[in-house]
């Protein structure tokens, strides 16, 4: 269902997910097909500090805001 959805969030969202559930058929050996999402947060990670030129010789700080993707996958019996 994500990749249809038309913002531009599920991309990042959509490559956690595949790598959670990657991880779990690696190495736990687990059923991709039965895997729910358990749990699923983004919190706020470091801002990059950039700089634009402004009049007279200023310069505007811009906060490039980022993020930590975390999602955990189980198979029903387990939740």
């Amino acid at each position: 269902m994500l990749e249809f959805m038309p913002y531009r969030s599920t991309g990042p969202i959509t490559k956690v997910l595949r790598s959670a559930v990657a991880n779990a058929e690696h190495n736990l050996g687990l059923d991709p097909a039965s895997l729910v999402v358990s749990q699923a947060s983004a919190d706020m990670g470091p801002s990059m500090k950039r700089y634009r030129p402004r009049a007279q010789g200023r310069a505007f700080a811009i906060k490039k805001q980022t993020c930590h993707i975390s999602i955990a996958v189980t198979t029903p019996s387990d939740s």
